[in-house]
């Protein structure tokens, strides 16, 4: 890390698109091809709005700003609770989810980040957080 994390301390914003394409990747790689991620007969037929991204695959996205804002300091922990979908259209666009933080605490070397992850203004994760080495 060039500068050490201060308590208090805003972090910039962090935005990733997120399109279908993503999710295919993301499928693969981690195994889970749940119909709801990909197809929007299915998402739509048990309520959802449509195709929704996993909710590891967003807290993935936190994990990167952190890695983003740290400079791949050790991550000893990373939670959240899912609180609202991702909504990913069936288009090039896709949407944008955007990571903002702020350092919360200091002790010693751990460091942890209140998170605020967020897609078309709605917050999507609740309570995230990270703590790191630093």
């Amino acid at each position: 890390m060039s500068a050490p994390l201060e308590v208090d301390q805003t972090l910039p914003t962090q935005t990733y698109p997120v399109r279908r394409a993503d999710l295919v990747r993301y499928a693969g790689a981690s195994g889970d091809f749940n119909p709801i991620h990909w197809s929007d007969r299915i998402a739509t037929a048990v309520g959802l709005p449509g195709v929704i991204a996993h909710g590891m695959f967003t807290m993935a996205l936190a994990a990167r700003a952190v890695a983003t804002w740290t400079e791949q300091a050790e991550v000893v922990e990373l939670g959240c609770k899912f609180t609202a979908p991702i909504v990913v259209p069936d288009d090039d666009a896709g949407v944008i989810v955007e990571i903002a933080g702020r350092v919360a605490k200091r002790d010693g070397d751990l460091v942890t980040i209140a998170l605020e992850v967020t897609c078309g203004g709605s917050k999507v994760l609740g309570m995230p957080k990270a703590v790191v080495r630093a």
